[in-house]
């Protein structure tokens, strides 16, 4: 039986990945944008597995209303792919509070809603998936990444406790960690404004990799989506996907690092209950 996909960002990069490759598989996907016109070649090519949908994932409001008519009008949704993101570099420092809210309510507030109005379809079907697209910035952060690793950081918080509440009800939850891809992600940031010369070798120096390494990423896409597949297909989904050798290297690294805090301070940190 075909599933029905439910993608928001299926314009380009991950998102239309995800979508060509549930295509392949002769699913059904419901393909959201921003900009409805931007999905007018993925439906002229798949006119009848494509139902091309206008969703800005920051209007909570329309969230609701959009789920229902999409449960509606196909009878289910068996895969949510909160995929919809932009990146934003500045140190923490230069991040104004606007900026930061504005990333919180693309890569938090909106899946959170969409994932809110899914689950009582989900629930009575006693079935699906929510896969939640995350970063290698998920696990770690760096120099000017302070404000997209922490939308991601909650995001995988609360997909966590999401995945507890809702796996004995059938329901998995992917959460997908990428490393440099080949997408548009680059192209589509925001930027701090440039003004305190102390973190020109820190976070300036991530704001040049930023404005010049798009479309030299090495990871592929649509080897990603595939990757995401197999893993909704394993007769046990995993919680983590990380995807490339450069977030699973940095991840690893990362764990080595948590590591060796907890042994070094592990004492000092147990010495801290109450004499009794």
């Amino acid at each position: 039986m075909s599933k029905v996909w439910l993608i928001t960002g299926a314009n380009s990069g991950f998102g239309r990945a995800f979508a060509e490759a549930a295509i392949a598989a002769g699913d059904v996907v419901v393909a959201t944008a921003r900009r409805v016109v931007s999905l007018d070649g993925l439906v002229a090519a798949h006119p009848d597995q494509v139902d091309a949908v206008a969703l800005d994932v920051t209007d909570t409001a329309a969230i609701a209303r959009v789920v229902g008519e999409v449960a509606e009008r196909h009878g289910r949704i068996d895969v949510l792919v909160n995929n919809a993101g932009r990146t934003h570099v500045g140190s923490v420092e230069e991040t104004g509070d606007a900026e930061l809210r504005s990333l919180f309510d693309v890569h938090v507030f909106g899946p959170a809603a969409l994932s809110r109005a899914v689950l009582p379809h989900m629930r009575a079907r006693r079935s699906g998936a929510i896969v939640q697209l995350s970063s290698v910035g998920g696990q770690m952060s760096m120099a000017g990444f302070g404000a997209y690793s922490a939308t991601k950081f909650a995001l995988e918080g609360m997909s966590e406790a999401l995945a507890d509440e809702v796996r004995p009800l059938g329901i998995d939850v992917l959460i997908v960690e990428p490393g440099a891809f080949r997408t548009s992600l680059f192209g589509n940031r925001s930027t701090s404004a440039d003004g305190i010369a102390d973190y020109a070798d820190t976070a300036g120096a991530t704001r040049t990799y930023v404005e010049t390494s798009g479309g030299t990423q090495p990871g592929d896409p649509a080897k990603a989506a595939a990757a995401v597949l197999a893993a909704l297909d394993a007769e046990e989904t995993p919680l983590r996907l990380a995807l490339g050798d450069d977030s699973i290297d940095t991840i690893l690294g990362h764990l080595e690092q948590v590591r060796g805090d907890l042994t070094t301070w592990e004492k000092v940190g147990r010495d801290t209950k109450l004499d009794v």
